[in-house]
């Protein structure tokens, strides 16, 4: 690769200047201040921060459903005009259609995605993409029929069907028990794994940032976040829960993250 290209893959997605603030009516309440931050091609990068600090104002700007108050945000060198299929997001809840199966809400976004597709293509492309979260019993089944964590399933292969340039998710596992939370790191491991597109996930579980990321970005305690710290995971892929919880410098990097949101408390705290 040579060097221009090496570059545009190191900003493959990239925030530049990005600041987000609302007009009240005393001074501006600024949310996020110039946020800058790159994630490579190929490369899953979890943002952590503790509520409120401005992560999923991060994302909602890079998926196209804020608009940045200044700065911008860049994929794959074009800066985005909005909302668009070259981006897929999974949300913290799904939001599937209640009247359509999970075949045809996954339908729903491929055919955007892919008009000049033949309906036999689309139709390989869901049933594979639901077959890689693990529901391909599931197909014809309607959110009423699925449980909560199937129905994440059902978000997650929905972003990948896409077949995005950048997969964004904000907290998907937030609102699931435990048990399935870990299962579906696991199926968002390993569905990833397949293709490594390049990812940005919104979290502030210390353990799921861990297990997930090639980097951790920290952010900031708003108002007026920023970009904290930048911290390198060295764990390997493919990637197995055990393997990373073993691994000798695991608690070493989980001491670093904790340290550095209890930081940031304590000085909210001062403030």
């Amino acid at each position: 690769m040579n060097t221009i290209a090496q570059k545009a893959a190191d900003r493959y997605l990239e925030f530049s200047h990005l600041t987000k603030s609302y007009e009240t009516s005393g001074k501006p309440a600024v949310i996020v201040r110039d946020f800058d931050f790159s994630v490579h091609k190929g490369e899953f990068v979890c943002l952590i921060g503790h509520s409120g600090c401005g992560k999923s104002t991060v994302l909602s700007i890079a998926a196209g459903l804020l608009g940045p108050t200044e700065g911008g945000v860049l994929v794959d060198g074009r800066e985005i005009p909005g909302p668009g299929t070259d981006r897929g997001v999974v949300f913290q809840s799904p939001c599937l259609l209640p009247w359509m199966t999970a075949f045809e809400n996954v339908m729903l976004a491929v055919e955007q995605a892919k008009p000049e597709a033949s309906r036999k293509a689309r139709e390989e492309i869901v049933v594979r993409s639901l077959q890689s979260v693990g529901l391909g019993a599931s197909l014809h089944k309607k959110p009423a029929e699925l449980s909560s964590g199937m129905r994440q399933r059902v978000g997650i292969a929905r972003a990948f069907s896409l077949d995005p340039k950048v997969l964004l998710l904000d907290e998907p596992f937030g609102m699931l028990d435990s048990l399935t939370r870990f299962e579906l790191q696991q199926v968002l491991v390993d569905t990833w794994s397949q293709n490594r597109k390049t990812a940005l996930m919104v979290t502030h579980d210390v353990d799921e940032a861990l297990f997930l990321s090639d980097r951790i970005a920290m952010m900031t305690n708003g108002p007026a976040a920023r970009l904290g710290e930048v911290m390198e995971v060295p764990f390997g892929r493919p990637r197995e829960r055990a393997a990373v919880l073993e691994h000798p410098e695991y608690y070493t990097y989980r001491e670093r993250l904790i340290t550095f949101l209890e930081d940031q408390t304590h000085a909210h705290a001062a403030a």
